[in-house]
């Protein structure tokens, strides 16, 4: 599974291009200007990029403010650091994300989904490892929830209302039900931009 950080602008223009490309594509300016949520993923990455190069607070305030008031606007509660590039949000609603959960490259991702901490310990020292941890190229449909410290492995399909209550870490599946189990052998090939 690959998390990695905006470290540098170059990384910052890199990972919204690739969210871009994840999110159908486009010319930036016009998707930027036209569609709330390729903006809020803009802000969230340009956000991450003042907080990894340590910027000052001064530079920081306007941008954090402007990402806050979006959020709620759209029901998005994603904090920083936690997607690696590739980011799709399909639609507005509800999305939910634990700071200290890890989700990979290129995920495509819908309403209604929470990904949490095991319930008891966000106040007791580390949390990463109560958070879950999500492989690359995955399709992750609406309602999903997921708690603890669950691993997903990497070209997963993650079906609509699915609760995941243990660890799946076999590449190219698709899980589904409640509680989640494996219901077939195919990936998430076809569902995610290849970028």
């Amino acid at each position: 599974m690959s998390n990695e950080k905006i470290n540098s602008f170059s990384d910052y223009k890199f990972f919204i291009n690739k969210d871009l490309k994840s999110q159908g594509g486009g010319h930036f300016m016009k998707k930027f200007i036209f569609s709330p949520i390729y903006r809020f993923t803009v802000l969230l990455r340009f956000n991450e990029y003042l907080i990894n190069t340590k910027k000052k607070l001064i530079f920081r305030l306007i941008p954090l403010l402007w990402y806050k008031r979006l959020s709620v606007k759209l029901s998005f509660s994603i904090p920083f650091n936690v997607f690696s590039y590739g980011l799709g949000i399909v639609h507005y609603g509800l999305l939910i994300v634990n700071p200290k959960a890890q989700i990979g490259k290129n995920c495509r991702i819908h309403a209604g989904v929470n990904i949490g901490a095991s319930a008891g310990f966000l106040n007791f020292g580390d949390t990463s490892s109560y958070a879950p941890k999500i492989g690359d190229n995955r399709y992750i449909g609406p309602g999903f929830k997921i708690f603890g410290p669950i691993l997903i492995g990497n070209n997963c399909v993650i079906g609509a209302n699915a609760v995941v209550n243990k660890s799946f870490e076999k590449d190219n599946i698709t899980i589904g039900r409640i509680p989640a189990k494996i219901i077939s052998e195919n990936g998430s090939e076809g569902l995610v931009y290849n970028i």
